[in-house]
């Protein structure tokens, strides 16, 4: 018999003495549920809390959503960073808007826009008790302790090894929305990545890293991408307080969102004069702003929309387009 059988029992007692009292714990509705989980993705619990209950004010449910105007949803969002999140969320709420009911396997919500492995399986497990497992910063952390196992987790192999793994344990005897939010729920509280509270943990007894004192090496440090330098020649078109912004198809960062006209070039090392430097994952973007030429070009012309200055964070809340608005609007020069 597996050890997580004999010690289940254990950390689904731990879970229901201790669960912090989250407002989406408090149902089984899939809309809230999926709408929490997408906030949560690189947020912890704590800052969320907020915008999740101002965000269910605004969209109380899937209805509401899709027929929101994507500015309004940006406007929920702002904050919290990450707006291809926002943006996925109005897609497939447009979608399943447009079905009868909901999607209960992870299978079928994978094909919507945002529903990646985890999400997916997430929505699935707790608002329609399907026993698949979830796999996130949380779960990685305490299956990769409790097995002692140096996965790299980040590959593919190493992300099957582990998804196999919770996998097997929210199919036992157990509801798989318990099992998986209460391994969550350890990784989050005391499985931390530093200084875990070993000694209160429910599983301690059959923590192999425990045993053997490896908690400290584990899991292993994802490989950090390297940084790609780049120069973002801008220009910023005004007239009588409205902007030029377009779809952008010209630079790797914001992709397919509105931005600035301009031009981009990789660079191997960074420019000697610039406005400023914004990073953006692994982009590392140093910012000229040119002044724009006395005509506009056509590809502009064509393609520009313009819109009021104030309305900027509406169409694109990026940092890096409100940083350049205002270095723009404060003069620059060579």
């Amino acid at each position: 018999m597996k050890s997580y059988t004999q010690h289940l029992p254990t950390l689904v007692q731990w879970y229901e003495e201790n669960k912090r009292d989250l407002p989406w714990r408090q149902t089984k509705d899939p809309y809230r549920i999926w709408i929490s989980e997408t906030m949560l993705q690189q947020t912890t619990s704590r800052a969320v809390i907020p915008y999740y209950n101002n965000f269910i004010t605004q969209f109380p449910n899937l209805k509401s959503l899709a027929q929101a105007p994507l500015e309004q949803v940006y406007r929920a969002w702002a904050g919290l960073g990450y707006y291809s999140r926002a943006r996925n969320l109005h897609r497939a709420a447009q979608l399943l808007a447009t079905n009868s009911e909901f999607p209960q396997s992870h299978v079928e919500l994978l094909k919507l826009p945002g529903f990646g492995p985890y999400t997916s399986r997430a929505v699935a497990s707790l608002a329609f008790a399907e026993p698949v497992g979830v796999l996130d910063g949380n779960v990685i952390r305490v299956l990769s302790r409790w097995l002692n196992q140096p996965v790299a987790w980040w590959t593919q192999a190493g992300r099957k090894l582990l998804q196999q793994e919770i996998d097997q344990w929210a199919q036992q005897d157990f509801s798989p929305a318990i099992v998986n939010q209460a391994v969550m729920e350890l990784g989050a509280t005391l499985c931390s990545p530093r200084s875990p509270s070993c000694w209160s943990c429910p599983l301690r007894s059959s923590c192999r890293a425990y045993q053997g004192d490896q908690v400290h090496l584990l899991p292993l440090a994802k490989p950090k991408r390297p940084k790609e330098i780049w120069h973002w020649q801008v220009q910023i078109f005004e007239h009588r307080n409205n902007i030029a912004i377009l779809k952008n198809h010209y630079a790797p960062f914001l992709r397919q969102q509105w931005i600035f006209p301009g031009k981009v070039k990789k660079l191997a090392t960074p420019p000697k004069t610039y406005h400023f430097r914004h990073s953006i994952t692994h982009h590392d973007i140093f910012v000229t702003l040119r002044p724009p030429q006395p005509t506009i070009e056509k590809w502009v012309e064509n393609e520009a929309q313009w819109i009021p200055k104030e309305d900027l964070a509406s169409w694109n809340p990026a940092s890096l387009l409100r940083k350049a608005l205002q270095t723009n609007s404060g003069g620059h020069g060579e």
